[in-house]
């Protein structure tokens, strides 16, 4: 397995629900990550995305973990439909 493979592989394990890519863009690795549900609309009003994508797989996990916090907050609230 390559480096990026293994960083995938452990993206995949901490945050399922997703597809993950590196892409290199102009000589600098890119994190990318592709939600495999739609976002429903209370969600995007609550700041959830589609893909999100960073510079580093660090970055990357950190924005993810926002992210389902997003989610969390979208479910236990009585006013938004998830």
């Amino acid at each position: 397995m390559t480096r990026d493979s293994d960083v995938i592989a452990l993206l995949s394990t901490l945050y399922p629900g997703w597809h993950y890519e590196a892409r290199d863009l102009p000589g600098l690795p890119r994190w990318w990550a592709h939600r495999h549900q739609p976002v429903t609309a209370a969600q995007r009003a609550a700041g959830a995305r589609a893909s999100i994508g960073r510079s580093t797989p660090q970055r990357l996990a950190k924005a993810l973990a926002h992210h389902a916090e997003i989610l969390d907050r979208v479910r236990q609230s009585p006013c938004l439909p998830s």
